[in-house]
């Protein structure tokens, strides 16, 4: 079983491409006049420069293709071809297929939550299929939602063979989800999952690190409380941001009233970045990402 939302008919036979490419001229209309040979109509264009003179060109295109999924092979085959005069780096995906995914999460499931919310919603087109905790503490979330859940404890001795045991539950997904999830994660499991790993975590990093952070931002008297997604690569917190949100706090917050007002930015924060990622909106840029909002 799987957290699964509505289908919506909207998105059929719509597919995404997304190109990188060196900026020079006729780019744009390259592309749309494969597209239009094809008899495609191209209902949503993105596109960033990072330099028009000898720059990076990112392009993120919607269209509608009767019958994509017969005719995509004809359509790839002419992208290769266009690829390689252009020195061209591209995606395609169809809108109608749901990704997968796993959400880690350790005890605090206000990330999870939100995220079989959006699914249900409709709002976030992906298939939950498991939650893995290293305890059992939100088991019962998951059951109420129909995901299975499974518990692997690890501790510094086990650690090797928990991962193991996770890769063999989730290999196969789209995306691997860390929801407040409080471990670190190996650098060959951050390879496997290379661009496909997305952690929240609070934006105090790093002035306060540690098991307590918003007891120690409580007595720094902090303003703001934020929170950061990003890409997990094996240099710990030092992925591709994103997304990120704060939110006010004055003199009167206590420290619960911090990690509360936490929690609300983190939710919407972490649910963001998984719906823009799913959506084939975030590109990898280097240390940092192109998102097409």
């Amino acid at each position: 079983m799987s957290s699964a939302g509505p289908q919506d008919p909207r998105f059929t036979d719509v597919g995404r491409l997304v190109v990188r490419c060196p900026d020079r001229p006729g780019i744009v209309a390259a592309l749309s006049g494969l597209l239009a040979e094809l008899d495609a109509n191209i209902i949503d264009s993105q596109q960033h420069s990072s330099d028009p003179s000898g720059g990076t060109f990112t392009l993120r295109l919607e269209f509608f293709l009767a019958d994509l999924s017969l005719r995509r092979p004809a359509l790839e085959y002419r992208l290769t071809q266009l690829a390689t005069d252009r020195q061209m780096v591209w995606r395609l995906t169809e809108a109608a297929h749901r990704p997968t995914l796993a959400v880690f999460v350790s005890r605090e499931d206000h990330g999870l939550q939100e995220l079989i919310y959006r699914v249900r919603a409709g709002d976030l087109r992906a298939d939950i299929r498991a939650v893995v905790s290293n305890h059992p503490d939100v088991e019962p979330v998951a059951r109420s939602a129909g995901i299975p859940f499974h518990h692997v404890p690890v501790t510094p001795e086990t650690k090797e063979e928990a991962e193991a045991r996770q890769l063999e539950l989730v290999g196969d997904v789209d995306l691997v989800v860390l929801a407040r999830y409080m471990q670190i994660l190996s650098a060959d499991f951050c390879s496997r999952f290379r661009e496909r790993l997305i952690n929240i975590h609070h934006s105090f990093l790093p002035a306060f690190v540690g098991a307590n952070p918003y007891q120690a931002a409580y007595e720094r008297g902090v303003k703001l409380i934020g929170a950061t997604a990003h890409y997990v690569t094996p240099e710990l917190d030092d992925g591709p941001i994103i997304e990120q949100e704060v939110a006010r706090v004055d003199h009167r917050a206590t420290v619960e009233g911090m990690r509360r007002v936490g929690r609300y930015v983190e939710r919407q924060v972490l649910a963001q970045a998984v719906t823009w990622h799913v959506e084939d909106r975030v590109i990898v840029d280097g240390k940092k990402t192109i998102v097409f909002a």
